[in-house]
């Protein structure tokens, strides 16, 4: 007979496995962070096991009075930091975000324009995610590959062909601003909502960093906000619509985005994630503009000095970045699956990549990776430790080195950053989350 009490310990163990491994690792995936301690604390707070409908004030369950002012608070900080007019802190992802959004802008058939995945979207917007399941068409942008963005004049003429339902703009991939001011009198004259789909780079926005989609032609922003925002998985939608020009749209887009959440895509939307969502926001208020600050240097000091040492990092012409991302081609030294796999062994985690010039179908084994600074920012490393990641990059790729050897210069390394910082609580250890529980 199983011994499920057993079967859950194991789980349990497995989890505090993965804790410690972490604590020795230097991690680069670019849509990763690390939580503030505060905020963790909500994530296991009542909240989690309760639910809600609708909006504060006219719930369909009962219970909810101090839910309801927490939410109230989590939108008024949410416009706060982003200065915008509409905020719903209710969706559960970033992809949940764009559904929702998908659902309010457009029906089944009509047509939505966007980056093409190998290009640097998120598969949300591609026909086979998101933007599939609504059931849109969905054109791709002309792209200038060797300045990793939109090409501008070839897109103006595009959308003025086109015409579409909406125009959505952001990457996974995310090196360089959006043109959108290049591109905002053809917004005004096909008067569609822009969208833009600020996942990677949403604490580089609120930080001041990167670019201001509100006030530079799009209508929407929606994404995650767990990647250079440092908050819980969750989702957020934020909007100003008396930007629209157009006047039947700016007239119903609130109300048709609140619905597009619910009963749009989601019932219940994680109410302890939500709530953690507001100590983030808190927190980005007070610290978000010195740590995307730093963030952004790491990653140009990360990218010249991998290029010093030999690495394709792409746009070297353009500072490699102006995100917390870089994108580098790794075909000669045995592709992205092959890289990452051996970084792993050597405890430096990063995800392989899809390049412009790779086949979508190509995925599972593409010639590049992708690198963040965001959470080694956050766990205080500046942009000497850029220079000695790189340098064990170095050593693995270039080199040779066997991992195993490696990876006892990467724990050795980690031993002095794992405080999160740019947060409330000081001096707290990155991985010691179970402290929080006990408390």
């Amino acid at each position: 007979m199983v011994d499920y009490k057993k079967e859950a310990t194991w789980i349990k163990n497995q989890v505090k496995k993965h804790h410690e491994w972490f604590s020795g690792c230097i991690p680069m995936i670019a849509s990763e962070n690390l939580i503030s301690p505060l905020a963790r604390e909500l994530l296991v707070c009542d909240f989690h096991d309760r639910y809600a409908e609708g909006l504060p004030g006219q719930r369909y369950y009962q219970g909810l009075k101090f839910v309801d002012e927490v939410e109230r608070k989590v939108t008024a900080l949410a416009k706060d930091l982003f200065k915008c007019e509409y905020a719903d802190v209710r969706p559960i992802s970033g992809t949940n975000a764009n559904l929702a959004v998908f659902f309010a802008l457009a029906k089944p058939g009509q047509v939505m324009t966007t980056v093409n995945v190998p290009h640097g979207a998120h598969i949300s917007s591609a026909k086979f995610g998101s933007a599939g399941v609504r059931g849109l068409e969905i054109l791709n942008y002309p792209f200038d590959v060797k300045n990793m963005n939109i090409d501008v004049d070839a897109t103006k003429k595009f959308l003025l062909e086109t015409k579409p339902r909406f125009c959505l703009f952001g990457q996974s991939v995310y090196l360089f601003p959006t043109p959108l001011k290049d591109l905002r009198e053809v917004f005004d004259e096909i008067k569609c909502p822009v969208v833009y789909d600020a996942a990677h780079v949403l604490g580089l926005i609120a930080g001041g960093k990167f670019q201001d989609p509100l006030r530079e032609g799009a209508n929407v922003i929606n994404g995650s906000t767990h990647k250079t925002l440092p908050g819980p998985q969750h989702g957020i939608i934020l909007a100003n619509p008396s930007s629209v020009k157009d006047q039947e749209w700016r007239e119903k887009l609130e109300r048709k985005l609140t619905y597009g959440v619910f009963p749009g895509v989601l019932s219940n939307h994680h109410l302890h994630a939500m709530a953690a969502l507001g100590v983030s926001l808190a927190e980005c208020l007070t610290f978000g503009k010195k740590y995307a600050d730093q963030i952004v240097r790491n990653s140009k000091a990360l990218g010249q000095a991998l290029y010093e040492r030999g690495f394709k990092v792409l746009c070297p012409h353009l500072g490699f970045t102006e995100s917390h991302t870089l994108a580098m081609d790794v075909k000669e030294y045995g592709g992205g699956t092959k890289i990452v796999e051996d970084m792993e062994k050597a405890n430096i985690i990063a995800n392989k990549n899809l390049l412009p010039w790779d086949d979508v179908d190509k995925a599972i084994d593409p010639s590049g990776i992708r690198l963040g600074t965001q959470e080694m920012t956050r766990l205080g490393m500046r942009e000497k430790e850029m220079d000695y990641v790189a340098e064990l990059i170095k050593k693995l790729a270039i080199d040779k080195k066997k991992p195993e050897a490696v990876k006892k210069e990467v724990i050795e390394f980690r031993k002095d950053f794992n405080t999160i910082n740019f947060c409330f609580t000081k001096d707290f250890d990155a991985y010691k989350f179970h402290e929080l529980v006990k408390k």
